[in-house]
């Protein structure tokens, strides 16, 4: 079975085609794959049955995704009583996901789910914790690009949602944080509905979970976590040394330790992250954890696949308030268009972007915006206003020790040696490595006038707080196991280590707006960047944080500070503050985090939806996902 080592390069690329790893190919130094890699391969193939093995890896690689049991023939969704529901899903994302599952429980509820997308947990690349961002730029994601960002330097940033089941929960960093208890008490203030408070949501955040103890973390106090929910969560990533040694170099600057985020002690403070991953350091989504073959089994539900809503149907004939009574449907532009109908109410879950887009398209929202583009006024919201979004900095430092995960995209025959290797303990040995990673390994999350971190001394000026309440942080900062550009585009050609600092509660506000009355055309994003003065100070102070941190034990001696190089971040603190506002303009991304487009307020304060998730002014329909936030929460939305 094993191949000659003349036969590899053919072999490699073939199979590095299959798996869609073009760039991975593209990189290897032509050396590998011309003439010298029999000297090369002597190296990797110690024997026939090395090659053997690694040919078994690959094999179980390219053996195929998982299937799924979704409707893709659309017109069986729309044909005599199959197309009539009592409730229609818009949209099987994060929300969406849930929903379907948990209102198909009562088996006298007919439920259709439609998705634009396909299956995510079918996809290697979102089950496997590490891979997710070679999805960023395939037709599993919407690939939206902004509004020039007008206080960003006219940038037009990248914006990637999810065209998947499971929405973003199938393409996230899979780190498990709610935001913080003041969030949530802030809105229940807001709509006068005490059933958003946390002492009320948090029960039903306990009911989902599914916490799994590690004996590494002794202190959690699971008492306030969930065992057996369907969503599990827990530490089974793999996390690497650096990673920890930024926990403890934040507590050395002055961060408590805190063994929970969602512990009793509230967000603030340093830890590990839990994750999105299970036992068998696989993703967990809204997908797999909501859309289990129990729960596809039900004949109450119906789950459709490739079929994108291009708007809403209603009913006027009361001249009162008109009724959403179906979706019309289709696969593409050019395809046959159906229609589904509910009885009860339609559920739009489309998402921060989606939703708001939908919404539009059917003729709610500013009736002025919907003038411009012909569509007549349904009813006049402020749909797709009040956008928000984590504005997120990077700062990049060379690993001491050459240990990171630059390997991922080789660039050498020894990288791609390291790549494999790790496929092999984690496709076939199934004992995670390198890519049970979620990136995202360690966080703390932190204010902005927290005197024992920015004294008055050296931080005089007093900045707005936006924050939820006194203990409500307003800055996240965390750790990767590595740095990247361009939301992993490109890695740097060198070993590597990335802070990060998010603003946790922006002031800054954009919308999310129609291009044109054609479905098929994504809206306009613009979430307005960094437009106040406050958010561009409090990222700046975010990025001095991060530079200590960077410069203090234990996590000071893993990176080489000797290594000075423009384009790593080593003297980054000898900086003046305009000049890190200049880093900022120019660094400032997304941390994919939009929300609050159909806000959940009273009317006159600029609400879409009341406390019941109901659309003003129009019957049977609700929206149900991040774009009702009132307000983003701190946290991971």
């Amino acid at each position: 079975m094993a191949s000659s080592s003349s036969d590899l390069p053919t072999t490699l690329l073939a199979l590095l085609d299959k798996l869609h790893l073009t760039q991975l190919a593209s990189t290897l130094p032509s050396s590998i794959l011309g003439q010298e890699l029999s000297e090369r391969a002597k190296l990797l193939i110690v024997s026939g049955g090395a090659t053997a093995a690694l040919l078994i890896v690959l094999r179980h690689l390219l053996s195929g995704g998982k299937k799924t049991k979704y409707v893709e023939q659309l017109e069986k969704s729309e044909q005599g009583e199959q197309g009539v529901y009592d409730i229609i899903v818009v949209g099987g994302g994060t929300s969406g996901c849930a929903l379907a599952a948990r209102l198909s429980e009562d088996p006298n509820i007919k439920v259709l789910l439609l998705e634009a997308g396909g299956s995510g947990t079918a996809l290697r690349f979102s089950r496997t914790p590490a891979l997710f961002g070679r999805l960023f730029r395939s037709k599993y994601v919407h690939a939206l690009k902004t509004e020039p960002q007008a206080a960003a330097l006219g940038k037009q940033n990248f914006w990637p949602r999810a065209k998947l089941l499971g929405g973003c929960s199938s393409i996230n960093a899979q780190m498990a944080q709610y935001g913080a208890p003041g969030d949530f008490d802030q809105w229940a203030t807001l709509t006068g509905d005490s059933s958003w408070s946390y002492a009320n949501l948090s029960k039903y955040i306990k009911k989902f979970e599914h916490f799994h103890p590690h004996p590494d973390y002794p202190e959690v106090d699971t008492s306030v976590r969930g065992s057996e929910g369907p969503v599990h969560i827990g530490y089974f990533n793999s996390v690497t040394e650096a990673s920890k040694a930024f926990v403890k170099a934040c507590v050395n600057v002055g961060i408590p330790f805190t063994p929970d985020f969602g512990g009793v002690n509230g967000t603030g403070g340093v830890s590990r992250i839990m994750t999105y991953v299970n036992s068998k350091f696989q993703r967990v989504s809204a997908e797999s954890a909501y859309l289990t073959p129990d729960v596809l089994a039900r004949k109450n539900l119906t789950v459709a696949i490739h079929a994108t809503v291009t708007r809403i149907l209603f009913d006027k004939t009361d001249k009162g308030e008109p009724r959403a009574v179906g979706v019309e449907f289709a696969k593409t532009a050019t395809s046959t268009r159906y229609q589904a109908r509910a009885k009860k109410e339609v559920i739009v879950s489309g998402g921060a972007v989606h939703s708001p887009h939908i919404l539009m398209l059917s003729g709610i929202g500013p009736s002025a915006h919907l003038a411009e583009r012909g569509i007549p006024v349904v009813k006049d919201l402020p749909v797709g206003k009040n956008l928000v979004d984590h504005p997120v900095v990077d700062l990049y430092f060379k690993d001491k020790f050459n240990v990171s995960h630059k390997y991922f995209k080789p660039a050498s025959f020894s990288d791609a040696k390291k790549l494999f290797s790790a496929f092999y303990q984690y496709f076939w040995l199934g004992t995670g490595g390198p890519l049970a990673t979620n990136f995202g390994e360690s966080a703390a999350f932190i204010r902005s006038d927290d005197p024992a971190l920015f004294p008055p001394s050296e931080y005089p000026e007093v900045l707005p707080d936006s924050t939820s309440a006194k203990e409500s942080p307003d800055l996240e900062l965390f750790s990767t196991p590595m740095a990247y550009k361009d939301h992993g585009a490109t890695f740097f050609d060198v070993h590597t280590y990335a802070l990060h600092v998010y603003l946790l509660r922006p002031t800054s506000h954009g919308a999310v707006l129609l291009k044109s009355a054609n479905p098929w055309e994504q809206p306009s994003v613009n979430p307005n960047y960094i437009q106040t003065p406050e958010d561009l100070a409090k990222l700046v102070r975010g990025v001095r944080i991060l530079l200590k941190i960077a410069r203090t034990p234990p996590l000071a001696g893993l990176l080489d500070e000797t290594f000075t190089r423009a384009d790593l971040d080593h003297e980054l603190h000898l900086k003046t503050d305009d000049e890190l506002k200049d880093l900022v303009r120019e660094r400032v991304e997304t941390v994919y985090h939009p929300t609050t487009t159909c806000r959940m307020a009273p009317l006159e304060q600029g609400g879409v939806v009341d406390s019941k998730l109901r659309v003003y002014g129009v019957k049977g329909l609700r929206v149900c996902d991040a774009s009702i936030f009132p307000w983003i929460i701190s946290g991971h939305t």
